[in-house]
């Protein structure tokens, strides 16, 4: 594959600052916990500073990194892969991961369908792949739609960094179509209380995820018969 390099890239790469914050790492790992993934090898694609390595490491012999950049912090015994996630294939051999992950990263992206795609080619059949992202349907997320015409994670400070918001319907829809079983939405059951810095209690956001969540993650099994 040829990885396309540059400034530019690396310069939308850094501002995402390539970290997660403990809601969406705790979503995640409630989610693999929920099922039962493990395996031998984990592939992090778009994985930042590595944050989630520390969350499923004891799950996992193998875990690799993928980004247009490696930042410092990642971790040293984790195995790291440059690339530019829109220029094209990811660089690993097809069907070799027991779970693939993209963290806050699709929102980034211009053709979340391809990406979700190469995600799901990684994937062993019966393997899992995860995919977290900024939740429109908040009830911060609304609110900041119906004053600013725009949703919470995508106003003009986030631009060009935030390019592609997705509905839950719109994940669904793409994990079906690129072979996905046993689709499932989560919540990361955190949210900011909206004109303050405050988030909602934890019981609250329990109670109403999709509303009191400001990060959703769509999960999906591949076919055995993809």
């Amino acid at each position: 594959m040829t990885v396309i390099e540059g400034p530019q890239v690396e310069e939308r790469a850094r501002k995402s600052q390539g970290i997660s914050n403990d809601a969406i790492l705790n979503m995640v790992t409630r989610a693999l916990r929920q099922r039962q993934v493990s395996g031998e090898c984990l592939v992090d694609v778009g994985c930042g500073a590595g944050n989630l390595h520390s969350h499923v490491c004891s799950r996992f012999s193998r875990y690799v990194g993928v980004d247009a950049v490696q930042y410092e912090g990642f971790p040293a015994q984790a195995e790291f892969c440059r690339l530019d996630l829109d220029s094209g294939g990811i660089p690993l051999p097809d069907a070799s991961a027991d779970l693939v992950a993209a963290i806050e990263v699709i929102e980034h992206l211009e053709n979340p369908r391809d990406f979700m795609r190469k995600l799901v080619r990684l994937a062993k059949p019966g393997g899992w792949v995860v995919v977290t992202t900024p939740n429109q349907l908040s009830l911060l997320s609304l609110s900041t739609l119906m004053v600013k015409n725009r949703f919470q994670a995508f106003q003009d400070i986030h631009y060009p960094t935030h390019l592609t918001a997705l509905l839950e319907v719109d994940l669904r829809r793409i994990a079906a179509e690129c072979g996905l079983s046993q689709i499932e939405i989560e919540y990361s059951c955190s949210g900011r209380i909206p004109l303050t810095v405050w988030h909602f209690p934890r019981l609250m956001s329990q109670l109403f995820p999709r509303a009191l969540s400001e990060n959703i993650l769509v999960i999906g099994k591949r076919k055995h018969s993809e």
